[in-house]
């Protein structure tokens, strides 16, 4: 077969072009330190390598976002505990106040201090995170949450809203709490029912709390438990202030101090000797806020002894304020298990991410060993091309004559 001059020229030329941008990509993929320059070098590599990148762009985000939620609960955490010891002590004050010895004067003292602490809790209902923003008003986070009004009755300006941020594939947390869970819908009473001295009582009867003795026989009705002495004789009887009707076996029964009077299904203790007329009422347990339970034991300190109104009010303001303690206790052990959650994501992302590099480092970054050595290989079949050509360019009919 014969070969033409201009063959043999073309092809050493775009054999010598090949090798030439071969030895150039290696010659950036080491100054680069990248494998895959373009697509084109390798393109089921450069696709692996574009979905790990997303991935790891994803888990770096969810890093970012889990620090997000984690600063505003950790936050939270600190200004709850700070409630808790709030509470304890308003707890104890109460328990400190019911002293038989205490005069007026002392009853009233506390109750000034109480207030004090009523208008710390109120500062802490309106904490704000590291931004500015109110840690327990919902979405409405530019808003001060909690709003005494002049005649004292607190009420809240927030919302329910909670802002879930993801934090891992499939997992969105609460960044905040409403502050209507934490400080304002607390049951009162036994969480069932509250029973309540009224307050022109004269006599010396104290209700107990009470307990629900048969869930199926609650009727969720209010009641009105009233006594009468006669003839040395004291006796009660129990209306259905709701269908406004007498309870059956429940007139003119004979009372003695430290009995338990039980019916439709709840029982409560009384103790002590209720004056003629004197009355107590039975009433499903209601939402009441934290802030209300504080301003009544505070205007039962600095209400005058009178009978039993004092130990009565008392008594019902400490139930009350376990009652709110409990709730913030529950709300810390949420915020507790969210944080550990994070704590868990957060070492379990930094482990996909750093595997994620890995992946993309060996898709895509330069092996510095192979790369060297080809280079080298490339040099010398270039230089061994380049006299080779120039060998065969000189040969010619023409040389010999």
């Amino acid at each position: 077969m014969r070969i033409s001059s201009n063959t043999i020229f073309d092809n050493n030329v775009a054999t010598l072009g090949a090798q030439q941008a071969r030895l150039v990509q290696t010659q950036q993929q080491i100054a680069s330190g990248r494998r895959l320059l373009t697509a084109a070098s390798d393109p089921v590599a450069a696709t692996r390598a574009l979905d790990v990148t997303q991935a790891d762009a994803i888990n770096t985000q969810q890093t970012a976002n889990r620090g997000t939620v984690k600063d505003p609960l950790s936050i939270s955490e600190s200004t709850l505990a700070s409630v808790t010891l709030l509470l304890q002590d308003v707890r104890t004050a109460a328990v400190s106040a019911g002293n038989a010895t205490l005069t007026n004067a002392d009853r009233a003292t506390i109750g000034k201090n109480l207030n004090g602490r009523l208008q710390e809790l109120i500062g802490l209902a309106n904490s704000t995170d590291g931004s500015g923003n109110a840690l327990y008003a919902g979405f409405q986070s530019k808003t001060t949450p909690f709003v005494a009004s002049t005649s004292g009755v607190v009420s809240y300006q927030g919302d329910d809203g909670q802002r879930l941020v993801q934090v891992a594939p499939g997992r969105q947390i609460a960044a905040n709490d409403s502050g209507a869970d934490v400080f304002m819908r607390i049951k009162d009473g036994n969480g069932t029912f509250a029973t309540q001295a009224l307050a022109t009582n004269t006599g010396g009867g104290i209700i107990g709390t009470g307990s629900v003795l048969n869930p199926a026989a609650l009727t969720g009705n209010a009641y009105s438990v009233s006594f009468a002495v006669a003839a040395g004789a004291t006796t009660y009887s129990v209306t259905n202030t709701t269908t406004g009707l007498a309870v059956a076996g429940m007139t003119a029964q004979p009372y003695t101090s430290g009995q338990s009077i039980s019916f439709d299904g709840l029982q409560f203790n009384m103790q002590g000797a209720p004056a003629n007329g004197d009355s107590f009422t039975v009433k499903p347990s209601a939402n009441q806020s934290v802030f209300k339970t504080l301003s009544d034991l505070i205007t039962t300190l600095s209400t005058p002894l009178s009978g039993a109104n004092v130990s009565n009010g008392l008594a019902s303001g400490i139930v009350n304020v376990d009652n709110a303690l409990s709730n913030v206790l529950n709300m810390r052990s949420s915020i507790g298990a969210r944080l550990n959650e994070i704590d868990s994501l957060q070492a379990s992302g930094d482990s996909i991410g750093v595997q994620l590099k890995q992946s993309l480092s060996a898709l895509q970054d330069t092996d510095y060993n192979k790369a060297i050595s080809d280079l080298n290989q490339q040099q010398t079949t270039l230089q061994a091309a380049q006299k080779s050509f120039a060998q065969v360019s000189n040969l010619s009919m023409f040389t010999y004559m």
